[in-house]
Parts: structure tokens; C-alpha cells; sequence
């Protein structure tokens, strides 16, 4: 079914930035509403709305019990790399929690690693629940400390062959939701290929005084983008895509309505174009490039926007606003026609699509609540890029 391309109206910075100031202020009087007390939802939100009111209000609130969830050190899921980011986006509006993320910091730069090396989980390597999540937190806000050796070593590691056998997930046989994954290389942005790669791109950018890890980065984004290259398959609507984990055999002969920031094109594609703008390979970075040009192209809101929940269809993790995300890096850093307008035509989608459902429905968290979906709006309209390190964008 074609879709309507004719980019709606965008709608102004300031009826964004009000809808957020409303949010903030009403989420600070009920903050029981949901969400990981961790998650650096609210703490991204005030920071870009930088409201003299709304944002000191929510980071106060928000401050009170940060740190309190789980003592994991994911990005996600309550763990303590998602305190730090909102520790430290926190302090430019509260300066005083500064000393608290440098403790933080130092405290998850020295940690030490307990991570497999063989039969995975999802937190021994993902974005969402383990290293890789991690390393990305840390080269964002800690730029005063070298690159932790250690982790970004792992996560090369795991990376050192090239069918990367060691990113083959053997802990899920019984799973009731992942024995899917069973003896598979996932290859999505949260928990998948896609993600580590995000993780291992930016570390190499801040490698430039320790030219061995340097080395052993750049042979592992080699082997994992040539990897991510080979699952790749043009679907019947003409998206060159991924499937959830890496191909058995015959690419699937349908097309995979998923296609989101956590799994399908705008991740993937955007992962391998930041790798090889870091690696210098310009003739990768093109062809990252056309992959996202077709899903642009071809993407329809009634198809590849699906579920119940606010967060499905809206979400930064499976809905309209990780996409936007995701085409706002392309247009910021690839200059791609193709996804200003595709950027365009979300803007309109998301702002109509949070205008229709009460703010109370939303929870707090980045991924799947409000303030991830506002932050991808504000963004688009220019607001400061510091937190999209939390997506492995830029």
C-alpha cells in the first residue's frame, strides 16, 4: 500500500518545548508514575528543555533516588551507567550532583569485568543490559579519563572472528521469550552486533594516545561490520534490511515490519555508517548510506508502526521516534537527502501522535516513555545532541 510522503508542517520548537515543560512539572509531583528511578529519562528531558522552573524541579526529584535501583552497571534497566549519564546531564542544571558522578565514573571505569567470552547472554555485550552500553556512557561523559582498557579489550574480543563465534548467545535453551536466540548472533542495536559496534566506534575515536587498543578496535569493527554486511537482504518492499539474528539460510521472503532503532535498518545502518566514518572507508560509508536511503524511501508509518502501548508505536526503542533519531544523525552527519526527509515526515508524525494520547498513559523511562520521545523531537529542532550517545548515535 503506498504511503503519503507530502511532509507535514513542522511544528514549531516551542510547542515541543511547552508540551515538555508540562510534562517535567507534572511528572515531578508524581514521580510514582513509572519508570526505572535510575533511568536517565528525566534527567535527558530537563536538560534539553533547560525550563528555569520544570527542569531543576524534575532533576531534583529525580536525584533523590538515583542510584537506588539495581547495582548492575548496564545502561538500562535501572543499571548504573544510565545513573551516571543522568548524573552528569543532571549537573547542568544542579551542579551540586556533579561530585557524585565523578565518583560514579571513576567507580565504573575501575571496575572489574566478569563478563563470558563464549555462550553470551544479552549482558555480556548489548547496549541495553551490558558492556557495551557501559563504554558508551563512559566515553560520553568521562572525558577526562582514558578509554577503560578493559572493557573496550572485551568487547574486541568478543568481536575476533570472522563469523564472531563468540557472540553466539548460549544461555537461552529454556527461554519462554529468547530460545530464539539459542546458538545465534543477535544483530540489532539493543542487544545485538549493531550495538557493540556503536560502543567500539566511539571508543576508537578516543584512542588517539594509545594507538595498540587503537589497532585492535579497528580489526574488530572490520570483523563485525563485514559480518553485519553479510546478513543483510532486500525485502519485498525494497528495504535492504537485517533480520533478528544473523541468516541460517535463505533470507526470510516477507517483509519484517520492525524496522526501528532496536532492530531492522535505522540501526543497523546507521551503526555501520558511524564505524566506517571512523575507519576512514569511505566505500562502506556509502553503502550504509543506500541502506538507509531505501528504508527512507519505502518507510510507511501504517506498517512499520505497530502495538498497543504508547511507547510501541512512538518509542525511541520500536516506534516513530527512534526513527526520527536515527534520520536526524543521517541528515546532521551524512548530509542524506533522503533522511531530512524522512526526518521531516516523523517530526509531524510523532508531535500529532503525542498530542493524541494523555501524558499520564507514559512512563518515565528513555527507551519506551515520553521523555525519549520528546528528546527525539527537540533534538531534531536543535537542541544540544549530548544525550544520543545513549542510543549509539551522535
Amino acid at each position: 500500500m503506498p504511503h503519503d510522503t507530502t511532509a507535514p508542517a513542522v511544528p514549531p520548537r516551542e510547542d515541543v518545548h511547552g508540551l515538555a515543560v508540562r510534562y517535567l512539572l507534572e511528572w515531578a509531583e508524581a514521580p510514582e508514575r513509572g519508570g526505572h528511578l535510575c533511568d536517565p529519562g528525566i534527567p535527558v528531558l530537563a536538560h534539553l528543555v533547560a525550563d528555569d522552573r520544570a527542569a531543576p524541579a524534575a532533576v531534583a526529584v529525580w536525584s533523590r533516588t538515583a542510584g537506588r535501583g539495581p547495582s548492575h552497571p548496564a545502561l538500562y534497566d535501572g543499571g548504573l551507567a544510565g545513573t551516571l549519564v543522568g548524573l552528569r546531564l543532571g549537573a547542568r542544571v544542579h551542579p551540586g550532583l556533579g561530585a557524585a558522578a565523578d565518583r560514579l565514573g571513576t567507580h565504573l571505569a575501575g571496575r572489574p569485568l566478569g563478563y563470558r567470552t563464549r555462550e553470551v547472554a544479552f549482558p555480556d555485550y548489548d547496549l541495553i543490559s551490558g558492556p557495551s552500553g557501559l563504554l558508551l556512557a563512559l566515553c560520553a561523559t568521562e572525558p577526562a579519563l582514558p578509554v577503560p582498557r578493559p572493557l573496550a579489550a572485551h568487547l574486541a574480543l568478543l568481536c575476533d572472528e570472522e563469523h564472531l563465534g563468540r557472540l553466539r548467545a548460549g544461555q537461552y535453551t529454556d527461554h519462554p521469550l529468547l530460545a530464539w536466540m539459542q546458538g545465534r548472533v543477535n544483530t540489532g542495536m539493543g542487544h545485538g552486533v549493531a550495538g557493540l559496534v556503536t560502543a567500539l566506534t566511539a571508543a576508537l575515536r578516543r584512542t588517539g594516545t594509545d594507538p595498540d587498543l587503537a589497532r585492535d578496535l579497528a580489526g574488530a569493527l572490520g570483523r563485525a561490520t563485514r559480518w553485519l554486511v553479510r546478513q543483510a537482504y532486500d525485502d519485498e518492499r525494497g528495504i535492504r534490511t537485517w533480520p533478528g539474528a544473523g541468516l541460517a539460510g535463505p533470507p526470510p521472503s516477507e517483509a519484517n515490519p520492525r524496522q526501528a532503532w532496536c532492530y531492522g535498518t535505522p540501526g543497523v545502518a546507521w551503526a555501520l555508517w558511524d564505524a566506517a566514518d571512523a575507519l576512514g572507508d569511505g566505500a562502506g560509508a556509502d553503502w550504509a548510506a543506500t541502506a538507509f536511503t531505501t528504508l527512507a524511501e519505502h518507510y510507511d508509518e501504517a506498517f512499520h508502526l505497530f502495538g498497543d502501548a504508547p511507547g510501541d508505536r512512538l518509542g525511541l526503542c520500536h516506534g516513530a521516534a527512534g526513527v526520527l533519531a536515527v534520520a536526524d544523525a543521517f541528515d546532521r552527519h551524512a548530509r542524506l537527502p533522503a533522511a531530512s526527509a524522512l526526518k521531516d515526515r516523523l517530526v509531524g508524525h510523532l508531535t500529532a501522535g503525542l498530542a493524541a494520547r494523555p501524558l499520564a498513559e507514559w512512563p518515565a523511562d528513555l527507551l519506551t516513555g515520553l521523555p525519549g520521545a520528546l528528546a527525539a523531537l527537540l533534538t531534531a529542532h536543535g537542541a544540544p545532541r549530548s544525550w544520543l550517545p545513549c542510543l549509539g548515535l551522535r
